[in-house]
């Protein structure tokens, strides 16, 4: 028998986190963070981290366990949401997957091999003191003529991506994006319930607008400039997240803070989008559309548990 796994993913301010709250009470589920920015300790804002209050006695893992100066990739994040999953098991529990990073989900739920990755520290160093000399645009054309789907995929500022994309195809002679195109047709080693929840695109993009302006309420700003204190600088991966950038643009007086808000909205909804796209190329997954169910959550919690009946994970 395959160890059941529940998938609940979605685009950014859908809605995914008190629907979760609801469904692991029902399943006598446990929650793993599938969030590339929840992780990390101190970024509490920019992130729309859960707070312990909306826990609601739901053990999570994989939030507030990094500090934001560690490297945290998707090859720590696989191992360690495996870990999570075998502790959840081991009480008897269903661990559910929860958070917007397609690559994070798929790389649990192919269990994707990641090994070429560990290979490389030297040719590693070399593409970092390479993008020190050269510039990142120099790296991205690099990129290009080995890769040009990873490259058209990935932003050349993203230095961190374009050098991780390098290094596997030095040591491993394969495309990054032909590796994970074959990992990604690998069959699930759990039995699964993917659940993509989705709204329209108007409501989302409203609701995303929100969300930024809440965070610059809740003192976003002040969270950025306390990480900077702590020696945050936009060379490093927490920094690349959604919230952080922008605001860091802002305070090293790169723009100014409405230029700054609204590039990140801006960016933010891009974002949603992209990751909407992501979800399409996965199979098995089952779209919860909001407003099918006019809305109501109740009405989809109820669809969700019946389709993890059917599936016989509950």
């Amino acid at each position: 028998m395959k160890e059941p796994l529940i998938v609940l993913t979605g685009p950014t301010s859908v809605g995914k986190t008190s629907l979760s709250i609801a469904l692991a009470r029902q399943v006598d589920g446990e929650i793993i963070s599938a969030d590339s920015m929840q992780v990390y300790r101190h970024m509490d804002i920019g992130s729309a981290k859960i707070r312990p209050e909306e826990m609601d006695g739901i053990t999570h893992y994989l939030v507030d366990v990094i500090d934001p100066l560690e490297d945290f990739n998707i090859v720590r994040f696989q191992q360690m949401a495996k870990e999570a999953m075998a502790e959840i098991r081991g009480k008897g529990r269903i661990p559910i997957l929860v958070g917007g990073t397609g690559f994070y989900i798929q790389a649990v739920t192919r269990n994707i091999d990641f090994s070429p990755e560990d290979e490389g520290t030297r040719i590693r160093n070399d593409l970092e003191a390479m993008a020190e000399e050269k510039g990142p645009l120099y790296l991205h054309q690099m990129l290009m003529e080995v890769d040009p789907e990873s490259a058209a995929q990935i932003h050349a500022n993203n230095v961190k991506r374009v050098i991780r994309a390098l290094e596997f195809y030095k040591v491993s002679g394969q495309p990054i994006s032909q590796h994970n195109e074959e990992q990604s047709e690998k069959e699930t080693p759990y039995n699964l319930a993917y659940f993509v929840l989705n709204a329209p695109r108007d409501l989302l993009y409203r609701r995303i607008d929100q969300r930024v302006d809440q965070m610059m309420q809740a003192g976003l700003v002040d969270e950025v400039r306390a990480l900077q204190e702590m020696g945050c600088h936009r060379g490093i991966n927490s920094m690349q997240g959604l919230g952080y950038k922008e605001i860091l643009d802002y305070l090293e007086g790169r723009t100014d803070l409405s230029e700054a808000v609204r590039v990140l909205k801006r960016d933010t909804r891009h974002f949603a989008k992209r990751q909407l796209t992501w979800f399409r190329r996965e199979k098995d997954v089952i779209w919860v559309n909001k407003e099918e169910f006019d809305f109501d959550d109740n009405r989809i919690l109820t669809f969700i548990l019946e389709k993890c009946r059917e599936k016989e994970i509950i």
